[in-house]
């Protein structure tokens, strides 16, 4: 590790300790990702981007400390201890990266199912996110299926035609489904979801300075959470292949039965997140959210 100073000295004035060394991250769409040995011997991550929207960063620190209540109180899920937040920066404790194992999966799954079980207030959020630099609208509505119309996957249909990512046959496609999304999606209490919960978003992490001797396990990193339906979280992890999703289904099958038929709406919860990536990268996001919708047409 060498010392990059700029970053460096950002990270210093925020935690009022020095910093010994820095070395580049690799990942990451949305920022630059710095890992910090410090002074008193901590290991953390900074999270840093130029010109990110307002509140891109505390939004992050809000959804981190709701996520870390539940693990704190209801033995939800892991996340990685928020040290420090402003504008320009965010910085967690760091998280020892390993390979994962089933068991490790099995445990991330029992925990999940208890942050989702923690439960929100209502199905949205008190204020606006983003899910990568894209907006992410989390005004409240009464239920999980107005939601996810009015907030999930119309917005990013359209935003996916302005930037000329989805072709009107695709977005006539997914608009039919959202005229049934009343008849197929069943109505639960709003859970405490991630939020954007694909597999980049899961850091196995191991044994580390902080923690010597602890097992492997699953840590949440990213999130842009809010009160949904938990099916959307399991339907990300599933989307882009989370090792191990067997085990960890089952475990969290263990802790909190799914609803009856939650395998038939996978493809539809998985709208979505392939609509904000056909805004983000174009390429055939587009097309697979239409296959994935004429399923249901």
């Amino acid at each position: 590790m060498t010392r990059a100073p700029r970053i460096a000295q950002r990270v210093e004035q925020l935690l009022g300790t020095a910093v010994v060394a820095t070395a580049d991250v690799a990942g990451g769409d949305t920022c630059h990702a710095t890992k910090l040995r410090l002074s008193d011997g901590t290991t953390a991550l900074a999270k840093t981007a130029p010109h990110v929207p307002d509140g891109f960063f505390e939004g992050e620190a809000a959804g981190l400390r709701w996520l870390a209540a539940a693990a704190e109180h209801d033995d939800g899920a892991p996340v990685p201890e928020l040290l420090a937040v402003a504008p320009d920066c965010l910085v967690v404790r760091w998280v020892e990266p390993v390979r994962p194992t089933p068991e490790a999966a099995a445990e991330l799954g029992r925990g999940l199912a208890r942050t989702h079980a923690a439960g929100a207030p209502g199905f949205g959020a008190e204020r606006d996110g983003f899910i990568g630099r894209l907006p992410l609208p989390q005004r409240p509505t009464d239920t999980w299926a107005e939601f996810y119309a009015v907030r999930r996957l119309l917005p990013y249909l359209k935003l996916g035609r302005d930037r000329g990512h989805v072709t009107a046959g695709q977005a006539a496609t997914v608009e039919a489904v959202v005229g049934r999304l009343t008849a197929l999606l069943p109505e639960e209490p709003p859970a405490r979801l991630h939020g954007d919960l694909w597999n980049g978003n899961v850091v196995w992490g191991g044994p580390s300075l902080q923690s010597p001797g602890s097992p492997a396990r699953g840590w949440l990193v990213d999130p842009a959470a809010y009160g949904g339906h938990r099916e959307v979280d399991l339907a990300m992890l599933a989307l882009f292949g989370l090792p191990h999703l067997p085990q960890l289904l089952e475990a969290y099958e263990s802790v909190s039965p799914l609803a009856e038929g939650w395998q038939e709406r996978v493809a539809l919860h998985q709208l979505f997140p392939l609509l904000v990536h056909a805004c983000l990268f174009g390429g055939g996001y587009a097309a697979r959210a239409a296959g994935l919708a004429g399923r249901y047409l």
